[in-house]
């Protein structure tokens, strides 16, 4: 293999970004099956906390991945019901989305946009779908039911989000610099 295939390749991803993205997957997978409240059509907990991090650090790319990887690996480590592969298409789309607003640059107001993209069309729409695909459940039913979540979750994500880049800020802008 020429040198140059060599650097090509090893700019694609590094081993440092793989086990970043590891750590972050478990942390996800921890944060969502063992330390949220759960119930069938409704989930409040801090599991977005890794996708955004992976979203600032890594970019949209390994961000989506970061979420499906989790959303997968949890599902069949610890089911919460039966897997279904929208739920991991709608975790990869939060991943590209956190990634294609937070990548590198955090002002609030893109925290604020993609906080509400989130939830009020991948998460109240998008898995609201998935839901009532899954269980043969009426979609506007469970829609009204998952209200509450989004009431709860966007909230929440603004002042975990807008805590963790105040915070972290500077050294996940490092970061972000050494892993892209």
């Amino acid at each position: 293999m020429s040198e140059q295939t060599l650097q090509k390749s090893k700019k694609i991803i590094s081993i440092q970004s793989i086990v970043v993205m590891a750590t972050l997957v478990a942390m996800e997978i921890v944060l969502s099956r063992m330390l949220s409240y759960s119930v069938w059509d409704m989930k409040i907990g801090f599991a977005f906390l890794p996708v955004v991090i992976a979203a600032i650090v890594l970019g949209p790319v390994r961000a989506a991945i970061v979420a499906a990887l989790a959303d997968f690996l949890g599902a069949i480590l610890f089911p919460i019901g039966a897997y279904f592969p929208g739920f991991t298409l709608t975790a990869a789309l939060v991943g590209v989305l956190y990634g294609l607003f937070l990548h590198k640059d955090q002002p609030f107001w893109k925290i604020v946009i993609s906080v509400s993209i989130h939830q009020l069309i991948l998460s109240l729409l998008l898995n609201t779908y998935w839901i009532s695909v899954l269980y043969d459940s009426p979609f506007t039913a469970l829609l009204v039911t998952r209200l509450l979540q989004c009431a709860v979750m966007i909230p929440v994500e603004l002042l975990m989000i807008g805590l963790m880049v105040k915070t972290l800020g500077e050294f996940l802008r490092k970061k972000a610099m050494q892993w892209a």
